[in-house]
């Protein structure tokens, strides 16, 4: 599997009145993880669009055991789950101090071919190929 880590101190803004992060902010921690996980493929946003696919996230789930608090060190840990149908990316939010887990989530993209606006039922060949030329390095 492809895995990566990905660092954020949790700003003042994302707190809310009881100190904590507020839950609808977690998104924008795995938008940080997912782009680092994407880096490392070679496939980040601006390649999807140089290669006529958008990757709309169709499903997003989340579990919050524990909150973030302002100031605290995150460590976002990414893994590519699936990628032949569909981009299923699994997370785990954790204190960078302690390894306490924080919050699991996973997210669900598909292509769409962005000429037609078609959905794909198979991810393209230009992803796959970055997936799998990550896999054997």
């Amino acid at each position: 599997m492809i895995e990566v880590e990905a660092s954020v101190e949790v700003p003042f803004h994302d707190v809310d009145q009881m100190g904590v992060v507020w839950h609808g902010y977690y998104a924008k921690y795995l938008e940080i993880g997912r782009c680092v996980l994407l880096d490392k493929i070679g496939y980040n946003y601006p390649q999807m669009v140089e290669s006529g696919y958008s990757w709309p996230i169709i499903d997003m789930h989340i579990r919050y055991p524990k909150p973030a608090r302002f100031q605290q060190k995150l460590t976002v840990k990414t893994r590519l789950v699936e990628w032949e149908n569909r981009l299923k990316i699994d997370y785990l939010i954790v204190d960078q101090q302690t390894g306490q887990r924080l919050t699991k989530a996973h997210t669900v993209q598909v292509a769409v071919d962005m000429e037609s606006q078609e959905m794909c039922f198979e991810s393209p060949a230009c992803f796959v190929e970055k997936v799998q030329r990550e896999l054997q390095a």
